[in-house]
């Protein structure tokens, strides 16, 4: 006779018995075959190619991928001297005590950058042991680049503006950008870091934030000054005049303070230093004006006839870009009118759920705030426009957000959401294009200079109406001339050759789009 309870044990080793020697519970063989079904296949590998909402995942994959190139360039390629040895010599002068910045020199010539500069070279000087840890050097600029690239990444997946395809072939192809950043330790790439920290405060509504940042990195270098013109428009459309001049203090305030060691006891030498606008370049080093001859390359007249056209080019693009500007203000503002209803939809989603999960006894249903027909008609609207003024009329509303399909029998109701982030396409644009323009119509740009503008080129290029194939070869070409060493006539011909080609296509589609960013304006009034 079997003692008590035997059978029941049997059952439950049996029971255990199956679970085990298949090795999965029912419910991880579920879990399997749905991860399967959502990953495993064609069409999930596609949309991590052209699909702009995948971004954020395909980023980390980017930065992982970055990040053993770059160990790998630091390691195997030889480090090239140009400017680090003079920016350590300079810094020293500075750390025996002196505040001149006139007899502030390296072998390359006098100290010509702010304050800025300065302190955070003067830091890298101690922790790479008086500047001779060259190596340690490399891994700190390795994870500079790889920082500021997160901040790129994070500005285009919350704008979906490029497929992740784009972005994976531009960062992975350039060699000059990773030689500037690891090779060569130029300063122009921690100004660039500071410009892209401020652009991502300002997209969060954290202006303040984004100014000091935006300060930092003029203190550093001056061209971040090329992207004022526009962040001025955004304070503008955004803050109004009060809150404009606070931002403008700020920034005011933070170069005070950092440069009060050298204005309080030679103010002209700092300032004639460090923000000096008629510095005359070398001709040996420019990439894009190899075409002309010393005497007219360094001539004060073509100077300020480029300065002219600058000042021209953003009188001419003023219009369109303070539009883009009143609609990325506007749309924001919808986002914070809106969130409180869509929150309130989405519990009602969520409750729906519940219930046909649970069944639980009818309650009385607390009054919420729900849209109504015209809210909800002007949201599923809403992405529409953003995307056809971005081309992408085709491309699926991302209005709802929906979880894959369940059988018919078990449907559910969907996510109600809306990826206002998109309205980022309105700011960055502007911003881009006034750093753009100030590039085009630059006296010389230096190779390292490329920094300035790389990382936006993707962006300003798929806003054209060319080609995709246009589009690349234009990006080819601007690769191949800033790798063109030394420069030539014909290196420096394409460069401008393809400067004005997508200025041009930039220019066609704003103007033309005034109409609907007009309308627009009137829709969110």
């Amino acid at each position: 006779m079997a003692p008590p309870g035997a059978g029941k044990n049997k059952s439950h080793s049996a029971k255990r018995g199956s679970t085990s020697g298949h090795g999965k519970s029912s419910k991880e063989v579920s879990l399997w075959s749905h991860w399967q079904k959502q990953y495993l296949n064609v069409a999930f590998v596609k949309s991590l190619i052209f699909d702009p909402a995948r971004l954020p995942l395909v980023s980390w994959l980017i930065l992982a991928a970055e990040l053993v190139l770059n160990v790998f360039v630091v390691r195997k390629v030889p480090y090239t001297e140009i400017d680090w040895k003079a920016y350590m010599q300079e810094c020293e002068g500075f750390l025996n005590g002196t505040t001149n910045y006139a007899e502030l020199r390296g072998d390359t010539g006098p100290l010509v950058y702010p304050a800025g500069f300065v302190y955070i070279y003067s830091a890298l000087y101690f922790i790479t042991s008086h500047g001779q840890n060259i190596r340690l050097a490399q891994y700190i600029f390795i994870g500079i680049y790889l920082l500021q690239m997160g901040l790129v990444l994070r500005l285009y997946s919350k704008s979906r503006k490029l497929p992740p395809y784009v972005l994976v072939i531009t960062t992975f192809t350039s060699y000059r950008i990773h030689s500037i950043y690891v090779l060569r330790l130029f300063n122009d790439p921690i100004a660039i870091l500071f410009l892209y920290f401020a652009l991502n405060a300002y997209i969060d509504n954290r202006w303040t934030l984004g100014s000091i940042f935006l300060s930092l990195g003029v203190s550093v270098k001056m061209n971040i000054l090329l992207f004022a013109p526009a962040i001025f428009l955004m304070f503008i459309t955004n803050l109004g005049l009060v809150k404009t001049i606070v931002q403008l203090t700020i920034c005011g305030v933070i170069q005070l303070f950092l440069g009060a060691p050298f204005l309080l006891t030679h103010p002209w030498e700092y300032l004639k230093g460090s923000f000096d606008l008629g510095r005359i370049f070398e001709h040996k080093w420019t990439v894009n004006y190899r075409f002309l001859e010393r005497e007219i390359f360094e001539n004060k007249t073509f100077h300020l006839a480029l300065l002219g056209l600058h000042v021209l080019l953003l009188i001419a693009f003023a219009s369109p870009c303070y539009k883009y500007f009143q609609n990325y203000c506007r749309l924001r503002h919808l986002e914070a009118m809106f969130a409180p209803q869509i929150a309130a939809k989405n519990r009602e989603v969520a409750l729906e759920k519940k219930k046909k999960k649970e069944k639980p006894k009818p309650a009385p249903k607390k009054p919420e705030e729900k849209l109504t027909k015209e809210q909800e008609q002007f949201l599923k609207s809403f992405e529409k426009g953003i995307k056809k003024m971005s081309g992408k009329e085709s491309a699926p509303s991302p209005v709802v957000n929906s979880s894959p399909e369940p059988p018919a029998e078990e449907a559910q109701p969907s996510k109600f959401s809306i990826h206002f982030d998109r309205a980022t396409q309105l700011a960055l644009l502007p911003i881009f294009l006034a750093n753009f323009i100030g590039i085009v119509c630059a006296r010389s740009l230096h190779y390292q200079f490329y920094v300035w503008y790389f990382h936006s080129l993707p962006y300003l290029t798929w806003f054209t109406e060319y080609s995709t194939s246009l589009k690349f070869l234009l990006l080819l070409l601007i690769e191949f001339s800033w790798n063109t060493y030394p420069s030539t006539a014909v290196s420096s011909l394409i460069l401008h050759t393809c400067h004005i080609i997508l200025l041009v296509g930039i220019g066609k589609k704003m103007f033309r789009k005034i109409p609907e960013l007009s309308q627009m304006t009137k829709a969110t009034d």
